[in-house]
Order: structure tokens, then C-alpha cells, then sequence
């Protein structure tokens, strides 16, 4: 039987801080970047390609991870994650060739890989069906918080060097892999480890990923692809689109991101269980799939700050909303494969993230407004998709 959260809080406050660490150090480097291109001599182009190295790196490894957290357990696999991510931000901080800079960002795919699912397994394992939509909610948060906090933090440590917000990330990583070392403890037995590898034993990638195809999990995971895709696509080209079409200056589009993203994380805080108590993640996901067309058309058309502020703060609420309710469902649905369903989750959001950005970035190159209104067509994509949802799950369900 599984234990009320309330007693779970202290393993639950360092999955917290697992996820929070490696987004913090995500958000660190952001602000010297520019700095760093120059310092470097990057291309755009190189830059774009890195952001898709650390992506493609997630999905191969995706499937993979899913499988020996499922195997080895979930503690072994933050641990190895966390270690992989620190030695990754600093191998970033001392490259000098663009080469090196590639191997970071492999390697960062790779750990991402690794945490992401088996963080959303482990709380999955310690919460309850009932208690679930609330670990979720926080798991997002944490994310959201860490990509708050880090760029301030990360021009604060750019004082000392445009160098230094990679050597931080690097060690606050290795801090977080070494007390979660001694403070977490696996939360499935040995004898569960069992019953899964045995589940497994006759099972590769290629059957994962045909097994993801399975009525009871396709809807949600090419929601979870259409979410990346959507979502990467809209925010790639946001600050772009800010300083081309209002001229707004870097200091105007961060206060627009900081205050739609504290926005996003009281509610998920204090209202994503809620509102999964009474909507249902489907509808809830619906709702939010509406949102987001209605207001990515909507940013096409508006030209004064605070209606853009409004807008943004909205519109990234919704798909704040929308990764926890995705994961609530898929982790109701998986039982004793959350290993599976957390892998799976992470390759179907890494080829969101690899193909939306460049769409987004080509359309941008057509017309200014081009992304957005694409964005908007594939939300919409996916509000019809879940239409579909109820006659799959009960297809799922008969079929299992």
C-alpha cells in the first residue's frame, strides 16, 4: 500500500529538486549565450543544430532509458542522469572547439532522457491514482521555476565569467546526484524489478514503439508529440517575433516570459488538482487545446504590450497545463510499466522538439505571422484527435 504524500514529502521535495537542478542549469546558460556565440564565433545555424543535438540525443536514448528504468530501478537511472548532466555542463564550460560544444549537448540528451522519466515513475510509484494529479502539477512547476529563476541566476554568475553559468550548473547537478544518492531509496522491490523484466523479456524498441501504438496510449502520445511540436514552434520564434514585429528589447520579452511563467506555476500549484477533480484530464486537455488556437491566432493580431502580456501569460498557462495532465494520464494508464509510458513520453515530446523549431523557423523566414497560425493548426490537429479518445480507450481496453 502506498504511503499518504504527506509522508512522502522529503522524497518527493528531492525529485523536486532533481528536475528543478537540471532546468535551473538549463536556464543558467541562456543569458550568456550571445556572449558565448561571439566569444565561439557560432553561426545561428550552429546554435540551432546544438538545440537539435541535445534533442535527437534524448530520443534515441528515450526508449532505451524507459526500458532499464524498468529494469534496474528508478533511483539508479536520476543518479546516473544527474551525474551525466553535470559532467555535460562542464565539458560546455571548458570547450574551445564546437565539437566539444556537440558532445556536451549529446550527453545533456542523454541525462534528460534518463531524469525526466524516471522522476515521473518514481512519484508515480509513491503517490496514489487520487493524489497523482497534484505530483504531477508540482513536477511542472519544478520545471517551470527552474526556467524562472535560471537566467537571472545565470547573469548574476556571469559577472564572474561568461564561463561560470556552466560551471555552476555542473556542480549544483553533481550536489543533487550525490544527495540524492543517500536520501532516496528505490521505490519498487526487487521482487517487483522481477515481474517487470519478466514482463519485458521478450520485448526491444522496435516492440516498445509499436507497442505505443496500442489505442489504449496512442491518442495521448501524439497529443504529447503534438504539445512539443505546437509548443516548440510558438515559443522558437517568440522572441524573434517580439523584436521584429514591436521592437521589443531583451529586457521587455524577458518580463513578458517571467510573468506568464509565475503565472503558469501558481496554478499548477494551486489548482492543477482541482481542476483534474473536477474536468478529467480529457477535458482539461481540451480545454487547453482550445485556448491555445483560439490565442495563437489571436497573438497575430494584437500590438500593445499588455495585451501581448495577457496573451503569452494564457497561453503558456495552457500548455503548462497540459504536459501534467498528459503525464497524469498516461501514468494512470501504464500500472506497472511506468518506465515504458515515461520513455515513451520523452521520444514522442524529443521529436516534437527536433521538428517544430525548424518548421517554425522556416515559416518565420516566410511571413513573420506564419508560425503562430501554424502553431494554431496543429493544436487544433490534436483538440480533433482527443474526439477520437473515448471509443480508442474502450477499443484499449477490450483489446488488453
Amino acid at each position: 500500500m502506498k504511503k499518504p504524500l504527506k509522508e512522502q514529502k522529503t522524497v518527493l521535495l528531492i525529485l523536486l529538486s532533481n528536475i528543478f537542478i537540471v532546468f535551473l542549469g538549463v536556464g543558467l546558460i541562456v543569458p550568456v549565450m550571445p556572449s558565448f556565440m561571439n566569444i565561439m564565433h557560432l553561426s545561428g545555424q550552429t546554435m540551432g543544430y546544438l538545440v537539435a543535438a541535445f534533442a535527437f540525443a534524448q530520443l534515441l536514448m528515450s526508449p532505451l532509458a524507459g526500458r532499464w528504468i524498468d529494469t534496474y530501478g528508478r533511483k539508479k537511472m536520476i543518479i546516473i542522469g544527474l551525474f551525466i548532466f553535470s559532467v555535460s555542463e562542464l565539458i560546455f564550460g571548458i570547450g574551445t572547439h564546437v565539437s566539444v560544444l556537440y558532445l556536451s549537448r549529446v550527453l545533456g540528451g542523454i541525462s534528460s532522457a534518463f531524469i525526466m522519466p524516471a522522476v515521473t515513475a518514481f512519484v508515480a510509484d509513491i503517490t496514489s491514482i487520487e493524489e497523482r494529479p497534484k505530483a504531477m502539477g508540482y513536477i511542472s512547476a519544478a520545471i517551470s521555476i527552474g526556467f524562472i529563476i535560471g537566467p537571472g541566476i545565470g547573469g548574476f554568475i556571469a559577472e564572474l565569467g561568461v564561463r561560470a553559468p556552466f560551471y555552476f550548473a555542473a556542480g549544483f547537478a553533481l550536489i543533487t546526484c550525490i544527495s540524492s544518492l543517500f536520501i532516496l531509496k528505490e521505490p519498487l522491490t526487487k521482487q517487483q524489478l522481477l515481474e517487470t523484466i519478466q514482463l519485458k523479456k521478450d520485448t526491444n524498441f522496435v516492440s516498445d514503439l509499436k507497442r505505443s501504438f496500442h489505442p489504449l496510449y496512442i491518442i495521448a502520445f501524439i497529443i504529447v508529440f503534438v504539445l512539443a511540436f505546437g509548443l516548440s514552434a510558438y515559443e522558437t520564434v517568440f522572441s524573434l517575433y517580439s523584436d521584429h514585429k514591436f521592437g521589443f528589447t531583451p529586457r521587455d520579452i524577458a518580463t513578458i516570459i517571467t510573468i506568464s511563467s509565475i503565472f503558469g506555476v501558481v496554478v499548477q500549484v494551486f489548482m492543477f488538482g482541482s481542476m483534474v477533480d473536477k474536468l478529467g484530464e480529457k477535458k482539461l486537455i481540451q480545454i487547453c487545446l482550445i485556448a491555445g488556437v483560439v490565442l495563437a491566432v489571436a497573438s497575430t493580431m494584437i500590438s500593445s504590450y499588455l495585451a501581448i502580456l495577457l496573451i503569452t501569460c494564457f497561453i503558456f498557462l495552457a500548455f503548462d497545463l497540459l504536459r501534467p495532465a498528459l503525464t497524469t494520464y498516461l501514468s494512470k494508464t501504464a500500472e506497472k510499466e511506468q518506465g515504458f509510458i515515461a520513455g515513451m513520453n520523452s521520444t514522442y515530446t524529443s521529436l516534437g522538439n527536433i521538428v517544430g523549431p525548424a518548421l517554425g523557423g522556416i515559416f518565420f523566414d516566410v511571413n513573420i505571422n506564419y508560425p503562430y497560425l501554424f502553431a494554431a493548426v496543429i493544436l487544433f490537429i490534436g483538440l480533433v484527435i482527443t474526439m477520437m479518445w473515448k471509443e480508442q480507450q474502450s477499443a484499449g481496453s477490450l483489446a488488453k
